[in-house]
């Protein structure tokens, strides 16, 4: 390492979000755009991965001649970086369709490690992709226990958890962060109480995914979602599973793979050329990494702790402006934390008027190029534990990301003075 590198390395940083900026195409379309959690805006260089392998190599992976070995190598990267990047090996990680089919999947795959009377607990807190899939057990006689939110926070309480826990508890489902309540939930802590009652526990982290770094490992979670879309990437969901969980599947493919995880619990197959260009997660956060620290010879998970909290430190200064704006309308309910605070929440925020549908409040936003979203998101079940009962109009949510300015969080703030009028 050169001595310039090592003096950046050491030297504290702030975000470069005009450098970050300039990786993404989409930001130069003239909208402000607050709908990150419906799907963030791609970076250059998973683009470019995705027509590299269409153009040039376009094949199946198979190591029998030169584009084949080029498109296996690919696929293998894909797989080896993603796992690195959780902090998981490759073949604990599956990269499918979605997280909603993966769920599917999983809770298949699980179905005849349990048997009658078992307990799976499942939240109304959850985006249904962790509700459904397992609730479906429930027509093969397993009993579904639903940890409830505080009807007022939008919280889940640990002691409610603990109080629900029996000895026929096989699997708690929860989610990292809610897409509504935005609250970050304790996983670490979760997968403790759960292990202790010798119940395993599937963690949804989609709507965490994008904002930090991931760490299997050290939360010693035995399932994880995220989605690659929500994290810069091409429009799939990954599965981790620790190795000792994945054990207890059944297979979900062809006959072939009974016993080769985790193939297994891929019935799909790869998307090729989409799971090539995950890779280009990773040049973004390497060239985000340089940028800011130099180059050097960490690991993969080590570089993006780094470029992960220079995103958390740009999210907390324009996610705390936006929320402290509005916990101090009257007449606006903010769901979750009533406050911007990265320690508790992520940039997502949702709310409601007394006066105004959420429909015209987005539809307002959009006629001054601003890309706000409502409705019930998929968490349907965590809107009427709220007390929300017209789903259809939900709530207004806002996304940020940490590609999103100071000066554009400004313009959202006008955009919302003039449209709650």
């Amino acid at each position: 390492m050169s001595q310039t590198d090592t003096e950046r390395t050491n030297q504290p940083a702030v975000l470069d979000i005009d450098f970050c900026r300039s990786h993404f195409p989409a930001t130069g379309n003239g909208w402000i755009y607050a709908d990150s959690a419906g799907g963030s805006y791609v970076p250059q260089s998973v683009i470019q991965r995705v027509t590299t392998f269409m153009g040039l190599h376009r094949n199946q992976p198979y190591p029998h001649h030169g584009p084949g070995t080029l498109a296996n190598e690919q696929l293998s990267n894909a797989y080896a970086g993603i796992g690195a990047l959780v902090n998981a090996e490759p073949d604990e990680i599956v990269i499918g369709p979605s997280t909603t089919a993966n769920a599917y999947i999983l809770s298949n795959a699980l179905r005849k490690s349990m048997s009658s009377g078992d307990q799976v607990i499942v939240t109304n807190q959850d985006h249904e992709a962790n509700i459904g899939a397992w609730r479906r057990l429930a027509e093969f006689d397993i009993e579904i226990i639903e940890w409830r939110i505080d009807p007022a926070t939008g919280q889940l309480s640990l002691d409610d958890l603990k109080t629900l826990l029996t000895e026929r508890t096989k699997l708690v489902c929860v989610t990292h962060v809610s897409n509504i309540v935005a609250e970050i939930n304790p996983v670490a802590e979760i997968a403790a109480i759960a292990h202790a009652a010798n119940a395993r526990v599937c963690v949804d982290g989609v709507a965490y995914a994008p904002h930090a770094l991931i760490d299997v490992k050290a939360w010693d979670v035995d399932f994880y979602f995220l989605s690659l879309y929500k994290l810069y990437g091409p429009q799939l969901g990954v599965l981790y599973g620790k190795s000792e969980a994945l054990a207890e599947t059944e297979n979900q493919s062809h006959f072939f793979y009974e016993g080769h995880r985790p193939q297994s619990l891929h019935p799909t197959g790869d998307q090729y050329e989409f799971v090539a260009s995950a890779v280009g997660i990773l040049d973004y956060i390497d060239a985000v990494y340089a940028h800011h620290f130099g180059t050097d010879r960490n690991s993969v998970h080590e570089r993006a702790s780094r470029v992960f909290d220079l995103f958390g430190s740009a999210e907390d200064a324009i996610s705390v402006k936006l929320v402290d704006y509005l916990v101090s309308k009257p007449g606006i309910r903010v769901l979750g934390p009533q406050t911007g605070d990265r320690t508790r929440r992520m940039p997502t925020i949702a709310f409601r008027t007394d006066d105004l549908s959420s429909q015209s409040i987005a539809r307002s936003l959009a006629a001054r190029n601003i890309a706000a979203a409502y409705g019930n998101f998929y968490s349907i079940r965590c809107l009427r534990g709220l007390g929300i009962e017209d789903v259809e109009d939900g709530v207004v949510r806002l996304s940020l990301l940490h590609y999103n300015s100071t000066q554009e969080v400004d313009r959202l703030i006008d955009g919302l003075e003039e449209a709650l009028e």
